[in-house]
């Protein structure tokens, strides 16, 4: 749902963004929360100076933009880097007890927590250690001299730190929702994306890749590092080339490609597949659905014509390299330059405790966009939920998402642009929808997981392991509707179209999304956005191809899907026309699904608003009407801004514009917002009404 962020200290938090951090009393837990002025907008950080007409991000956050520097150890400032980081407070402290009463060798889920926390707090015997703990996996690497055995080695990307050309899952089956199935990928890059080996904006970074690449290789002990690591980055190059771009991947139809093992093998010759899916655990599977069709011969060939020692050495690269985070400080420090300075512009890393959390917990790990592997999330989410996240807060939220589902419907039962045929359909699916709200209702298993304090890199891969068996064991089980794919303490949202599902994890119903004391219309404007956002995903180009029992199926007729595209487009080229950095536009193909779910999920959030007003007029606070202050919290709840490496970095992998964008790209096809704000031809963002994008 939203761009991937880091976190900020609670001092600096305080120094920087003039909010306020309260402790008020919650049972026998003092909750820590953030606080946005008197009613939940932080008018401290408006800018006066700018017309709403002109610049409405601006107008919302520039105060705030202004006296708010990216700190060293980030990428970026925004609002999620703050939930992020009250969240990490709350972690450390849940951690930190547990780490206290916990055993070498826990047994219960909160005393395996703690010990997983204490393993990475030991600085001093990680670098006693030094290489040891991956030198077993280099050394079957070593052992592996034939195509087969190489290949048959990256089945275990899943649960251990090899990398692989073809990428495994298991999911729910868009054909079949009633059941898992296993689905491939194209794999086989270093880089964040396609586009890093590709396009010349990114040079620098590829030339520096290679340079880290051989410095990897060197702490390895691997030969030739400069030759391997030419060979690496050449054969990654060739892989880029052959692949799908993120625009490609987003069509599901495309990625729904059912092939038996045996199909497969004659499509996509050169590769081992069983012995590859035999290693993953799935030797008795006789069916997988790959995504990027077209790609995997590419790849499979690519696979098959590389030296025997160029294979052993990027798979010697991605033991290290995927394991850096966890080893001793020359592999930890040389994962942090590239992965986190060189990519993406941070300049500091973040303090061990935080890393810490991220090893337990989950987080960002390597890149901006790259979870920890190897988890207890879901036990920390657990406990978590049960200190900080109340059922008042639960209710609530529960309430709010009714409205939104009601207004939603009316929405949709209004609409002037679709056929009867169509909208029924719709109807029906929206009827079907589950909202998730905190946690899951069944706790993950954890009783067969052993932690121990002196073994984190061991603690890394049975918590892998723990999890891929997990899934590998729900293959031949119904699907679960009231799975989740987030942890609680995740500051995210997210939409299952197989499922259809949405939920909100208990981390992202905080100020300013949600705030159980705030003005309505502040929370309408920041979590109902969001709950809207995700319902439209149910209905978009790619949602619209699921139908109500969450079956690929296009259920639009053939002229209200004409219809749509028609006015995705005029919104895509709106977005197409914005340069957030000079020479590079947003990409419409690769945004579209999100542009059009912040459109649809803010008319949606304000008809609810209206709808929880019971017909009375919204008072006015501090001069502010209700449809002012909505428009207004949904800016503040994109207020943010990313180094200009990690900017470029979302401009080519993310689904999301960036935030200035996902305001000022938005209001302006909103008639209420021009009332509010008395926008006016010739301000800036005004459109005429005959150009103003309207699709839910």
């Amino acid at each position: 749902m939203k761009i991937p962020r880091s976190s900020l200290s609670p001092a600096t938090l305080l120094i920087l963004s003039g909010l306020l951090l309260s402790t008020p009393a919650r049972g026998e837990e003092p909750l820590q929360s953030l606080h946005f002025g008197a009613w939940g907008f932080d008018i401290s950080g408006t800018n006066s100076g700018i017309r709403p007409g002109d610049d409405f991000f601006e107008f919302a956050n520039g105060g705030w933009l202004a006296r708010t520097p990216i700190p060293a150890d980030k990428t970026g400032i925004s609002i999620d880097v703050l939930i992020d980081d009250l969240t990490e407070l709350q972690l450390r402290k849940i951690m930190e007890e547990a780490a206290q009463r916990a055993d070498h060798e826990s047994k219960d889920v909160e005393g395996k927590v703690g010990a997983f926390y204490r393993a990475f707090m030991d600085e001093d015997r990680i670098e006693a250690l030094g290489s040891k703990p991956v030198e077993s996996a280099l050394t079957a690497i070593r052992a592996a001299t034939t195509h087969e055995q190489l290949g048959r080695l990256m089945g275990r990307s899943e649960f251990d730190f090899e990398s692989t050309f073809f990428g495994i899952s298991i999911d729910a089956d868009p054909k079949d929702p009633t059941r898992y199935s296993i689905f491939l990928d194209q794999g086989g890059l270093g880089l964040p994306d396609r586009d890093y080996y590709l396009q010349p904006a990114f040079a620098a970074q590829l030339a520096k890749y290679k340079l880290y690449v051989e410095q990897l290789l060197e702490l390895a002990g691997w030969p030739d590092t400069a030759g391997n690591a030419a060979g690496i980055v050449a054969m990654e190059t060739r892989i880029a080339e052959v692949s799908w771009t993120k625009a490609e991947e987003r069509d599901p139809n495309n990625t729904y490609n059912p092939l038996t093992v045996s199909d497969l093998e004659a499509f996509a010759p050169g590769f081992p597949w069983k012995q590859f899916l035999t290693e993953a655990q799935l030797a008795s599977t006789d069916q997988v659905i790959v995504l990027e069709k077209s790609a995997f011969p590419k790849i499979a060939a690519i696979f098959a014509d590389t030296p025997i020692a160029t294979l052993q050495a990027w798979l010697a690269l991605a033991i290290v390299d995927n394991a850096g985070f966890y080893l001793s400080k020359p592999f930890a420090d040389a994962d942090f330059q590239f992965r986190r300075k060189t990519l993406f512009g941070q300049p500091k890393r973040a303090a061990r405790w935080k890393r810490a959390i991220y090893a337990v917990s989950g987080g960002d790990c390597a890149g901006n966009s790259e979870e920890c592997f190897g988890t207890m999330g879901w036990a920390v989410g657990q406990l978590y939920a049960e200190r900080y996240f109340s059922l008042e807060t639960k209710a609530k939220v529960e309430a709010l998402v009714a409205n939104l589902k009601a207004a939603f419907r009316a929405r949709l039962e209004h609409l002037d642009w679709i056929s009867p045929e169509t909208k029924a359909e719709a109807l029906k699916k929206l009827d079907t929808y589950v909202v998730k709200v905190g946690y899951p209702n069944k706790p993950r298993d954890y009783s067969n997981l052993v932690i121990r304090d002196d073994d984190l890199v061991g603690d890394v891969r049975r918590a892998a392991e723990a999890d891929w068996a997990f899934e590998v064991g729900r293959l031949q089980q119904p699907v679960d509707r009231d799975d989740w794919v987030m942890t609680p303490q995740t500051d995210d949202a997210w939409n299952g179209p197989t499922l259809r599902d949405i939920a909100f994890p208990a981390a992202i119903l905080q100020a300013p999304y949600f705030d159980p004391n705030a003005d309505p219309a502040v929370n309408y404007g920041g979590i109902g956005a969001i709950i809207g956002h995700e319902m439209t995903h149910g209905f978009d180009d790619e949602g619209r191809k699921i139908d109500a029992a969450g079956v690929l199926r296009d259920w639009w007729t053939q002229e209200d899907a004409t219809i749509f595209k028609t006015r995705a487009a005029v919104l895509g080229a709106q977005f197409a026309a914005f340069q957030p950095l000079p020479g590079l536009y947003i990409n419409p193909q690769l945004t579209m699904d999100e542009n059009i779910a912040d459109l649809g999920g803010l008319v949606i959030a304000l008809d609810a608003y209206h709808l929880s007003l019971r017909g009375e007029p919204a008072p006015v606070i501090d001069g502010y009407t209700g449809d002012q202050r909505f428009f207004l919290a949904y800016a503040q709840s994109c207020r943010g801004k990313l180094r200009d490496k990690a900017l470029r970095d979302q401009l080519v992998s993310d689904f999301h514009s960036p935030r200035r964008f996902r305001v000022n790209g938005v209001v302006p096809n909103i008639d209420a917002w021009y009332r509010a704000f008395d926008v006016k031809p010739g301000d800036k963002l005004y459109l005429p009404p005959d150009e103003r994008v309207a699709i839910w």
